[in-house]
């Protein structure tokens, strides 16, 4: 029994580090069976791990989500709310820029059947919107952003973005000037006196 735990650990592993490898060279859309192959296990072996393709790909983004969470948790407490999120939504931007695949992992429309407490409920895009809400409530509060304003919009725009800048020539220039764009609005305010 202790046997097959520790082959199943070395599977996992194996398998998720071929995973990163051909998500990073090849997007979202990496082929399972090149990962089951090149891991050396088969496609069952592959399923049985990692159900699905979302479950994969969430898997591969895990630490670096999780590092984008603890850092909305460092945020949460900032004394000027506005700069806070900013900071938060360029930091997961500029990482959906440049982690190759995520953007497509992130492409979703959250359950609306699903209790919080679900286990399919938590996944990189559930873990990011949880992060931009704890920055997003304080902001609303202080009236730095819109009522309607949900953190599904806020991992929707970053999302956008990345796959919008995905095969321009310099994406992450790209994708800073298009969240600009969306902070300052496409219509400015006019001068007093513009009108």
């Amino acid at each position: 029994m202790t046997g097959q735990r520790s082959d199943a650990r070395r599977n996992h592993q194996r398998i998720l580090a071929v995973a990163e490898a051909e998500v990073a060279a090849r997007g979202a859309d990496a082929s399972l069976e090149q990962i089951a192959r090149t891991a050396g296990v088969g496609s069952a072996t592959v399923r049985r791990h990692f159900p699905t393709r979302q479950a994969l790909l969430a898997a591969v983004f895990t630490e670096r989500v999780e590092h984008l969470c603890g850092r909305a948790r460092e945020l949460a407490g900032a004394d000027d709310s506005r700069a806070a999120l900013l900071e938060w939504v360029r930091a997961l931007v500029d990482y959906a820029v440049s982690a190759r695949g995520l953007a497509d992992a992130l492409t979703y429309e959250p359950p609306t059947d699903v209790p919080a407490d679900a286990p399919d409920r938590h996944s990189c895009g559930g873990d990011l919107e949880a992060a931009a809400a704890l920055l997003l409530r304080p902001a609303a509060r202080d009236g730095a952003v819109g009522p309607d304003v949900t953190a599904h919009d806020l991992v929707t725009l970053a999302v956008g973005i990345a796959l919008a800048t995905e095969h321009h020539r310099d994406p992450a220039a790209q994708a800073a000037r298009l969240l600009r764009l969306a902070i300052g609005g496409l219509s400015p305010a006019p001068a007093p006196g513009d009108r």
